[in-house]
């Protein structure tokens, strides 16, 4: 599986944006996927994690309400909607597939470690 993520840009303070984490390879549904960011000369954050199948999800407390994980196994595709995006949500978001399956927990970093698309760049501005 490889994957490529995309729809990041530039947008103000209150506004939305959805990302795509696309797939190639026909195991994709078979992957746990999440969505990670990295903050301009932060540490990595953990954001959200979707079943293979799309009906177990998991937030990081500090994203839930705003951020909405999805998946469309037919279009190998999994989303993130992101909305009432402020400033310091700028960071750049990557997706990664791996073995999480323990949806009552934050991921390990050995459940997402091998499988990482490149990342797409969000900027929000004041």
């Amino acid at each position: 599986v490889q994957l490529q993520a995309s729809g990041g840009g530039l947008v103000q303070a209150g506004g939305s944006l959805r990302l795509s984490c696309a797939a190639s390879g026909r195991t994709f549904s078979s992957y746990a996927v999440g969505w990670f960011r990295q903050p301009p000369g932060k540490e990595w954050e953990f954001i959200s994690a979707i079943s293979g199948t799309g009906d177990r999800t998991y937030y990081a407390d500090s994203m839930k309400g705003r951020f909405t994980i999805s998946r469309d196994n037919a279009k190998n595709t999994v989303y993130l909607q992101m909305n009432s995006l402020q400033p310091e949500d700028t960071a750049v978001y990557f997706c990664a597939a791996g073995t999480y399956d323990n949806f009552t927990r934050p991921p390990a970093t050995a459940e997402f470690r091998s499988i990482w698309g490149q990342g797409t760049e969000v900027t929000v501005s004041s």
